[in-house]
C-alpha cells in the first residue's frame, strides 16, 4: 500500500515538497540520442528533478538531495516528428517519443556544499528553507520545464502523499538500469564531472532514490579534475546574498 511506503521515507528538519505537472516531459535516455533521436525515460531521473528545484531556487552554498518521487498520472508516451536544426544545412526529419499529461510530487532537503568553504558565512538555513518555500509558492523564480527546453512545466506546493495518485495500488515495478545524475566539479572532492547510475524501481507509484553517496550508484568518471570557479566578497561578489539576488 502507498501508506506503507510513505512511512520508509524519512523527511529532514529542511524538507520541501511540491508537485510539478506538464502537458509534456521528456527525460532522454542517453543510450538513444546518438542517433539524433530522443527516447525518453519512462519516469523522471534524479538529475531532471534536481534540476527542477534548482530553478525554483538555488544558490552555491547548498546542495538539493531528491528523497522521492511520486508518479501521479497513468504513464503514456507520444511520439512526434521534429526536425532539429542542423549547421551544415540540410532538411532532416528525428523522431522524439515525448512522455504526455505528467503529474509528479517531490519530497527533497538541502545539505551545505563543503566544497564551497568561502561561502560558509551564508549556511543560514531557517533563511534558506523559508525563501525555498516563497519561492514554489510562486511557481520559481526561472522557467521551470521537465527534461527539456520544450516541456514546459508548473510548480505549486503539496503535502507529499496527498491525493490519489494512478499506481497508488500497483505493487513494484521496474524500471532497470537508468541515469541517477551527474557529479559536479564543485559537489565532491575530485573535482570531476562524473554519471552516476541504479536500479530504479516503484513501489506503489512511489519512487525512493538512493542518495548520490549511496553504495548502490555506479559511476562512470567523465572528466578528471577541473578547475571550479571561487566567490570572493569584492570581486565577483558584493555579499552572500548577492549571486542570486536574495530575497
Amino acid at each position: 500500500m502507498k501508506d506503507d511506503v510513505l512511512k520508509t521515507i524519512e523527511k529532514k528538519r529542511n524538507s520541501i515538497s511540491f508537485e510539478v505537472y506538464g502537458r509534456y516531459a521528456l527525460f532522454s535516455d542517453p543510450i538513444t540520442r546518438v542517433g539524433g533521436e530522443k527516447f525518453s525515460y519512462q519516469v523522471p531521473t534524479y538529475q531532471a528533478i534536481k534540476g527542477i528545484l534548482e530553478s525554483v531556487y538555488w544558490k552555491p552554498t547548498l546542495v538539493w538531495l531528491i528523497d522521492a518521487v511520486r508518479i501521479m498520472n497513468k504513464i503514456q508516451t507520444e511520439g512526434k516528428g521534429i526536425r532539429p536544426i542542423k549547421m551544415g544545412g540540410g532538411n532532416e526529419l528525428a523522431y522524439y517519443t515525448y512522455l504526455k499529461d505528467v503529474h509528479y510530487q517531490v519530497l527533497a532537503h538541502f545539505e551545505w556544499n563543503e566544497y564551497r568553504p568561502e561561502l560558509l558565512t551564508d549556511r543560514n538555513e531557517n533563511k534558506h528553507h523559508n525563501i525555498a518555500k516563497r519561492s514554489i509558492e510562486r511557481g520559481g523564480r526561472r522557467d521551470v520545464f521537465l527534461g527539456t527546453r520544450e516541456c514546459q512545466a508548473y510548480v505549486e506546493p503539496c503535502e507529499f502523499g496527498n491525493g490519489d495518485g494512478f499506481y497508488d495500488d500497483y505493487g513494484q515495478l521496474d524500471f532497470g538500469f537508468m541515469l541517477h545524475g551527474i557529479d559536479y566539479p564543485d559537489e565532491n572532492m575530485q573535482k570531476s564531472f562524473n554519471v552516476r547510475f541504479f536500479n530504479c524501481a516503484m513501489h506503489d507509484g512511489v519512487i525512493i532514490f538512493p542518495p548520490p553517496n549511496s553504495p548502490v550508484i555506479k559511476r562512470r568518471n567523465v572528466f578528471e579534475e577541473q578547475i571550479v570557479k571561487e566567490f570572493v566578497i569584492g570581486h565577483n561578489l558584493l555579499s552572500v546574498d548577492d549571486e542570486v539576488g536574495e530575497e
